[in-house]
């Protein structure tokens, strides 16, 4: 199953009117067999701080394989030149992008917004139980509850804070509303936590942020290295 490491959190600030004033992408980490995947790359300058949270996890900004940037807004991939060797993938709805990682188109807020699901190991759990009806839903949805894990979508600014999912409203920059709404609903169907474009990492069931450290591995939020400094 893939591992999910969150290399930094998304931010936004607006002042007293909702004018933006500073935004800055999530960057994420898929690693699946032999594939090595960022997910945007945030906003340029950042790469000190990229590179902090890669060596963290023993690993060289040029050994990453693959970028997928969510839209094309500089926030979301001005550091792309920091991975000198990998290759950005111009990917589209439905494109499995490595085992258990593919694509979802998301547009609304830009015609080009994709997002990223993760299969976990809360899945294939899941399907294996219903298959083989060995347990009872009840006793499914308990694992599956005191194992934390489950599909992951990395959603960019289709679904960029959890008070956008709380409220149910599109991100206030948008270029349809009613693709960034059909989007939203899209992504809330399917995952089990959302990596947002602009805020930490939040579970749909639960309605809340999940607790750092913010990892998966082997199927299970992992007691890993916190936030990089």
């Amino acid at each position: 199953m893939p591992s999910v490491f969150l290399l930094k959190p998304g931010s936004i600030e607006r002042d007293e009117c909702g004018r933006i004033l500073d935004a800055r992408s999530s960057v994420t980490l898929i690693i699946s067999g032999r594939n090595k995947i960022v997910v945007d790359s945030g906003l340029l300058g950042e790469e000190e701080l990229l590179c902090r949270a890669l060596a963290k996890l023993g690993i060289k900004p040029e050994e990453i394989d693959s970028i997928v940037n969510t839209h094309s807004h500089p926030d979301h991939c001005g550091n792309n030149h920091l991975f000198s060797h990998a290759k950005v993938l111009a990917a589209k709805e439905g494109d499995i992008i490595a085992p258990g990682v593919w694509i979802l188109a998301t547009p609304g807020h830009s015609m080009d917004s994709i997002s990223v699901v993760i299969e976990t190991k809360a899945k294939a759990l899941q399907m294996k139980t219903k298959e083989a009806e060995l347990e009872t839903e009840t006793e499914a949805d308990t694992e599956l509850e005191s194992n934390g894990s489950g599909v992951i979508v990395i959603a960019g600014d289709a679904l960029p804070t959890l008070g956008n999912f709380l409220k149910t409203v599109p991100p206030a920059l948008h270029v349809n509303r009613d693709l960034a709404i059909a989007s939203m609903q899209r992504i809330m169907a399917l995952a089990e936590f959302v990596v947002p474009g602009h805020d930490f990492p939040f579970s749909i069931r639960k309605k809340a942020y999940v607790p750092p450290p913010f990892r998966i591995e082997s199927g299970g939020w992992s007691a890993g290295s916190e936030l990089p400094d």
